[in-house]
């Protein structure tokens, strides 16, 4: 164990404190302001949007017609601030940052579920919209069930607010 605690404090000294990441799109969508926006995708599965993904990653888009859904992970432009506690869209009580989606996090990354729709060279069209227009385009992954999907998942304090198959009231950011 004392190995152990010294070879992690040996990397973590080594370890650059900053990473860098570049876009590879831009995702347009109607939302221009987080009010009336809803906090997943699936809440308003008829709202679309479009990717453009920069020309130099369009080879990259090769064979993910074959795909229903895509992971997106996208770059909070938009968030100022960063927050260790804070109050989720579904209640007030507060929670760790990592126990919630909010926006401000400490790298302010976020990811959405999306419904592939179309692909036309290096424009990728989507339903299941929950993200701000302007937003860059971190990176794209298939969703794939066999993969994603898990079994017996306990959602934390999220399970009272989905009792008996209900839908929570607060489905959008107000």
């Amino acid at each position: 164990m004392k190995l152990l605690r010294k070879a992690i404090r040996s990397l973590h000294s080594k370890m650059k404190r900053e990473i860098k990441l570049k876009p590879i799109g831009i995702i347009h969508t109607p939302y221009k302001e987080p009010k009336g926006m809803p906090i997943q995708g699936k809440f308003e599965k008829g709202v679309r949007g479009i990717i453009q993904v920069f020309p130099e990653y369009q080879s990259g888009l090769k064979d993910i017609t074959e795909f229903s859904h895509l992971i997106l992970i996208y770059y909070f432009n938009r968030s100022k601030e960063e927050r260790l506690i804070g109050k989720p869209f579904l209640e007030d009580q507060e929670h760790g940052i990592f126990a919630i989606r909010s926006p401000h996090r400490p790298n302010h990354i976020g990811f959405s579920i999306v419904k592939l729709e179309n692909i036309k060279d290096n424009t990728i069209s989507f339903s299941e919209v929950d993200i701000l227009n302007g937003t860059p385009l971190l990176d794209i992954k298939p969703y794939v069930k066999h993969f994603d999907s898990r079994c017996n998942v306990k959602s934390g304090w999220i399970e009272k607010h989905f009792k008996n198959g209900n839908m929570p009231k607060r489905t959008k950011i107000r």
